[in-house]
C-alpha cells in the first residue's frame, strides 16, 4: 500500500486540503525569478541557523490564496494577501521548529505507522465527506472500500495521506511527550468547579481618580525617565500613514435586485419542475463551497445562520424549496434535507445582488477614466485633478500599518497595505477592483513604525503615573469612609460623606461583574471577606474600593461530585491543550529566528518597478 502511495506522487489530492500547485505566478510578480536579486535560494527567514526560502514562502502563500479564492470566488485584496502571507510564515516558522524539536527528541515515523494510521484513523476532512457517511455519520466500511479503490490512487489520495501522517504522527508524538504528565486532584478539581459556581453579591464605594485634582499630584522628569527605561517595548508603535482616497461604487438599485430575486424564482421553478436541487447548486450557486457539494451546508442545531435564513429554514418541511429569502449575502433558495428535533441538514443556493449589465458597464467605464488620469503616478496633483474630473468626493484618513483600513465604519480594501509595502509620499495606487467599488489611493505622508523617543512617550507615560499617584492619595480618605462605616454602615457613611453605595448583581470569580471592571482585586476579595463587613481599601490598578459583601452562595459539592469525572476528562482535555499551546510559544519564544521579509519584499519591489 505503501508504494501505491508513492507511486502515485504526481497525482493532486483533491479530497483534503489545498491544492499544491506551484507559486510562479506570484513568484514572477514578487521578482523571484529571471534578474531578480531575489532569487529561489534567497531565504526569507533564518529559524535557529535554518533557512526558510523566499520561494517557499510565496508558493504557501499561493497554496493558502488558491484556497481562499476556491471559497470566496471574489478577487483577494492586499489585506487578505497580507493576512496569508503572514499565515504562511508563521505556519512554516512553526514547522522549522517542529522538526527541529523531533530531531532534538530523537522523534521518528515508520512506513508501519503510517500504513496503521491510514487504515484506521483518516484525518477529520475524510470523516466529514458526504460519500464517506451512512444516516448522517462516518461509515469505516465506505472508507475502507474507497482506500482500496482505484479511484484513490487515481486522485492521489494515498500520497498525500502518506504526507499528512509524516507530518501529523511526529506531532502527535511530541505534544503527548509534552503533555504526558499533566494531572488534576479532585481537590484541583473542586477548586475550578468552585470559581464558576460559588457567587457572591456586594455593595461597594468606589474612590476614583477624578477625586483628585491634577494641581494636587506631582510627577517630576525622573520617574517619568526611569518608567521609560524600565518599560521600553510597551512603546513600540506601529507606523501610520495619511491617505487620500477615490471611490467608485458598485451601487446596485432596485431593479437590481428585483432581478436577481426573478432569476431565484426561475431556478426554484426549474428545481420543482423536475431538476435536481443539487445539480442547480453546482451550476449556479455563488456560495463555492457549498456548491462543490450540491449546495450542502451539513447538519447542526439553531444559531447557525442569520436570522432571516434561520427563520425561513426551520419554517420548512424535509423536501421543501422555499421561496427566495433575502439577507446581507444575496437570494437564497433553502431546502431541507432532513430534520430531527431542532437539528436541520440544510441546503441552499446562493445568488448575490450585482449591478445589471448596463450599470456595470458605466461604472467599469467611470473607473478607467479614474484610473487613465491618475493611477499609478507620482504627480500627486494628478489625483485631485482626476477627483475633480469625475466630481467624486475625496476621503481623507489615517491607517495604522498592520490594520485594515476604516471610514466610518466602511471597508477600504487594499490601501492600507499598499501604502507600507514601498509606496512614497505623494504616489498614487493602481486601480483596486473588489466586490463592492474600485478605490484609488494617495499617499500622502508616511510615518515609520518603531519605539517612541522618551519626548514623544513623555506625556502618556506623565498621566498614567499621575493617575497612579492618585489613587495612591485615595487610600486615606477610603480609610477614613471605611472608619465610619465600620462604626455606623456603608450607607449612612455615604450618605454623610456625600458618596454613592453601589449594589451589584450576583456574580463568580470567573464572570466578575461590570461595576467593578477597574478592580478585580475587589472582585476576588468577594469570596473571602467575612459577610456584611465593611472591608479595609482595596487598591486597584483603575481605583479604590470598600465593600461589603451582602450575600454569598457556596458550590454544591453534591453536584460536583455527581459530575466529578465528566469534568475531570473534560479539564484534563483543556490543560493538556494549554501545555502543549504553552510548549510552542516557549519553543517559538526561546527560538532566534531573523526575520528578513521586509528586506526580501523591498528588494522585490525595487526589481519591478
Amino acid at each position: 500500500m505503501l508504494q501505491q502511495m508513492r507511486a502515485s506522487a504526481k497525482y493532486i489530492w483533491i479530497i483534503i486540503v489545498v491544492l499544491f500547485v506551484g507559486g510562479f505566478l506570484l513568484a514572477q510578480t514578487s521578482g523571484l525569478l529571471g534578474r531578480a536579486p531575489v532569487t529561489n535560494t534567497t531565504a526569507v527567514a533564518t529559524v535557529n541557523r535554518e533557512d526558510i526560502l523566499a520561494s517557499t514562502w510565496y508558493q504557501a502563500t499561493q497554496n493558502l490564496e488558491q484556497d481562499e479564492t476556491q471559497r470566496s470566488t471574489q478577487p483577494i485584496s492586499l489585506d487578505q494577501r497580507q493576512r496569508l502571507m503572514d499565515q504562511a510564515f508563521d505556519q512554516l516558522v512553526s514547522d522549522a521548529l517542529l522538526r527541529q524539536e523531533y530531531s532534538r527528541r530523537g522523534i521518528t515515523v515508520s512506513d508501519d505507522e503510517i500504513l496503521q494510521a491510514a487504515r484506521y484513523s483518516p484525518p477529520p476532512q475524510l470523516m466529514q465527506a458526504p460519500d464517506l457517511q451512512t444516516d448522517g455519520q462516518f461509515d469505516p466500511a465506505k472508507y475502507q472500500r474507497f482506500l482500496a479503490s482505484p479511484l484513490a490512487k487515481q486522485n492521489g489520495l494515498l500520497v498525500q495521506l502518506e504526507q499528512y501522517y509524516r507530518a501529523e504522527i511526529p506531532k502527535e508524538k511530541l505534544f503527548d511527550q509534552v503533555a504526558t504528565d499533566v494531572y488534576v486532584s479532585s481537590e484541583q478539581l473542586w477548586r475550578r468547579f468552585q470559581d464558576t459556581h460559588d457567587t457572591a453579591q456586594v455593595s461597594f464605594v468606589a474612590f476614583e481618580p477624578e477625586r483628585i485634582p491634577d494641581s494636587a499630584v506631582r510627577v517630576s522628569d525622573d520617574e517619568v525617565r526611569a518608567y521609560y527605561d524600565t518599560h521600553k517595548k510597551m512603546f513600540d508603535r506601529p507606523g501610520t500613514a495619511k491617505v487620500s482616497v477615490i471611490i467608485v461604487p458598485r451601487a446596485v438599485s432596485a431593479a437590481d435586485s428585483a432581478a436577481v430575486r426573478a432569476h431565484a424564482l426561475a431556478l426554484r421553478a426549474r428545481i420543482l419542475g423536475g431538476e435536481k436541487f443539487a445539480d442547480v447548486a453546482r451550476a449556479e450557486s455563488a456560495d463555492s463551497a457549498s456548491a462543490a457539494n450540491g449546495g450542502s451546508l451539513g447538519k447542526g442545531a439553531k444559531g447557525r445562520f442569520v436570522a432571516p435564513f434561520e427563520t425561513a429554514a426551520y419554517a420548512l418541511k424535509p423536501g421543501e424549496i422555499s421561496q427566495p429569502v433575502l439577507t446581507q449575502f444575496g437570494y437564497h433558495l433553502i431546502k431541507v434535507d432532513a430534520r430531527k428535533g431542532d437539528t436541520l441538514t440544510v441546503s441552499h443556493i446562493l445568488l448575490h445582488i450585482e449591478q445589471s449589465d448596463s450599470a456595470a458597464s458605466k461604472t467599469d467605464r467611470r473607473a478607467d477614466s479614474l484610473a487613465r488620469i491618475a493611477a499609478s503616478t507620482d504627480q500627486p496633483a494628478k489625483f485631485d485633478e482626476a477627483a475633480r474630473a469625475l466630481q467624486i468626493p475625496v476621503i481623507r484618513s489615517t491607517v495604522v500599518e498592520g490594520n485594515t483600513m476604516t471610514v466610518n465604519g466602511q471597508y477600504i480594501p487594499s490601501v492600507g497595505p499598499w501604502a507600507f509595502q514601498g509606496a512614497k509620499p505623494g504616489e498614487t495606487s493602481e486601480l483596486f477592483d473588489a466586490e463592492n467599488g474600485y478605490y484609488l489611493a494617495r499617499l500622502d505622508s508616511l510615518t515609520p513604525g518603531g519605539a517612541l523617543s522618551l519626548d514623544q512617550a513623555k506625556q502618556d507615560i506623565r498621566n498614567y503615573l499621575l493617575r497612579q499617584k492618585k489613587i495612591d492619595a485615595l487610600v486615606p480618605q477610603a480609610m477614613n469612609y471605611a472608619r465610619v462605616a465600620a462604626a455606623s454602615s456603608m450607607e449612612q457613611a455615604a450618605k454623610l460623606m456625600n458618596l454613592q453605595v453601589v449594589s451589584t448583581k450576583p456574580f463568580t470569580r470567573v464572570t466578575g461583574v461590570p461595576e467593578l471592571a477597574q478592580a478585580p482585586e475587589a472582585v476576588g476579595a468577594a469570596f473571602t471577606l467575612p459577610l456584611h463587613t465593611v472591608s479595609e481599601p482595596i487598591r486597584s490598578i483603575g481605583e479604590v474600593v470598600v465593600e461589603r459583601v451582602d450575600n454569598r452562595i457556596p458550590s454544591s459539592r453534591a453536584a460536583f461530585e455527581a459530575q466529578k469525572e465528566s469534568l475531570r476528562a473534560q479539564t484534563l482535555q483543556q490543560l493538556r491543550q494549554q501545555r502543549v499551546r504553552e510548549f510552542l510559544t516557549n519553543l517559538r519564544a526561546v527560538a532566534k529566528v531573523d526575520d528578513k521579509r521586509k528586506q526580501v519584499e523591498a528588494s522585490s519591489r525595487r526589481t519591478t518597478q
